[in-house]
């Protein structure tokens, strides 16, 4: 099944007469990890706000072209579902960990959806066991390794249980060691249906990818 569909994708910014991309066109299927590869300025992180629908939202730009989620045009999503269909996990963790433990951390997005109590702690156990921080859940992110904060950004995307999770670089920041839990738990996504799409600069991290796009 095909879950995302880029058609005829073409963008620039308004603060600039510079194409980003012109004419983007490929399919990703469901359950599969596919990597968006290029130098940097190339275009990836914006290609991940335009699926994201943060483009054109919340980045001012001319955007022409579609870009389907399961068949279904994001442009006519609400950005509230849109964020439970699509979630994105940025470069730098601390610019997306504000809250003071881990648990409130991994509860803020479905508690702003208004989910019960009970669904939240449920999808909290779920999400501490996959990113592998149950004995951190009441500890201060910020206290924690660049490896650690980045599962913890992954996993406060994953209690929204997102079908579509879009990695902008992740493992830009992290050691060796960061990048082997990181790379294991998006293995183990993969291997419970979720799409992944991820970007990097880097040959090295893409060794779990099944398809890889470069721009």
């Amino acid at each position: 099944m095909i879950a995302l569909e880029i058609d005829n994708l073409t963008f620039r910014y308004k603060s600039t007469d510079k194409t980003i991309f012109k004419d983007l066109d490929f399919d990703v299927e469901e359950g599969t990890i596919t990597a968006i590869l290029g130098k940097s300025g190339s275009g990836k992180s914006t290609l991940l706000r335009c699926i994201a629908g943060l483009i054109p939202r919340v980045y001012q730009g001319e955007l022409n072209g579609r870009i389907f989620v399961y068949g279904e045009d994001i442009s006519g999503i609400p950005h509230a579902r849109l964020s439970t269909m699509i979630g994105i996990v940025f470069q730098n963790p601390a610019t997306q960990l504000f809250s003071p433990t881990v648990e409130d951390e991994l509860a803020f997005g479905p508690e702003n959806l208004c989910i019960s109590r009970d669904e939240i702690g449920s999808r909290i156990e779920e999400v501490l066991r996959i990113i592998g921080l149950d004995r951190f859940r009441h500890q201060n992110p910020a206290k924690l390794s660049g490896g650690q904060q980045q599962l913890i950004a992954i996993g406060s995307v994953l209690t929204m249980k997102p079908k579509i999770l879009l990695c902008d670089e992740i493992m830009s920041w992290l050691d060796i060691e960061g990048r082997t839990a990181v790379k294991n738990v998006l293995k183990e996504l993969r291997s419970k249906g979720t799409t992944i799409v991820m970007s990097d600069h880097r040959d090295d991290n893409l060794d779990i990818a099944d398809k890889i796009i470069r721009l």
